[in-house]
């Protein structure tokens, strides 16, 4: 479990497919790498991934390996990391630690594409396109995580919504490098989720679940 709050990011090395899975290369501050083990997880731009080897590259950072699935890599905007890529790094939440932005679970919902990144006054206002299926989950100010970043929804729109960035959220995020056209992983909350469920005594609609 996560809450939203990116602790630093990381530098994609190297992202490739391999026979069994597709390796993720990422270097890390130490700061974040230092308490990870391998087997630990690790929201990489929202997307909750196994650690599955470190090797220290200098005082500063640590190469951090994860494998993902075909299914990870579809669902997600991993497919266009590039070498130098930033991603937003998150360790899971702490037992008795501060709850600082919204319950995130690193399972990402589907990647969406950058409608609007510009500045206005300010401040920097984000526009992402939305699925009509996940429009039910678009609540004005409302939670949301685009990759990784917990965020308060400003605007809800029939065909995305939008939220405001302070200039700290750009400085240690990944989204100083955003632009119109790019791909950002989107999760929406999970508490919702459930209530929907239970209130609507509905089954998991997952095209992947077992039919009577």
């Amino acid at each position: 479990m996560f809450t939203g709050i990116v602790e630093s990011t990381g530098r994609v090395l190297n992202f490739a497919e391999r026979e069994n899975s597709w390796l993720l290369e990422v270097a890390a501050p130490n700061s974040i790498a230092a308490e990870l083990q391998e087997g630990d997880s690790l929201a990489n731009n929202g997307c909750c991934l196994t650690l599955v080897g470190a090797e220290r590259l200098s005082d500063g950072e640590t190469k951090l390996s994860f494998e993902l699935l075909d299914e990870t890599v579809r669902l997600t905007s991993f497919d266009g990391l590039k070498i130098g890529s930033l991603v937003n790094l998150e360790r899971p939440l702490a037992a008795g630690g501060r709850l600082g932005g919204h319950f995130v679970s690193g399972h990402v919902d589907f990647k969406s594409s950058v409608l609007a990144f510009e500045r206005r006054g300010k401040n920097y206002y984000l526009k992402v396109s939305v699925p009509e299926e996940f429009i039910k989950y678009v609540v004005y100010k409302g939670s949301i995580a685009i990759d990784g970043i917990s965020l308060t929804i400003a605007e809800a729109h029939n065909d995305g919504l939008a939220v405001w960035l302070i200039p700290h959220t750009l400085k240690v995020t990944n989204l100083s490098e955003c632009y119109v056209g790019k791909f950002v992983n989107l999760e929406f909350d999970l508490l919702a989720k459930y209530v929907e469920k239970i209130a609507l005594g509905k089954r998991d609609d997952s095209p992947y679940q077992p039919r009577d």
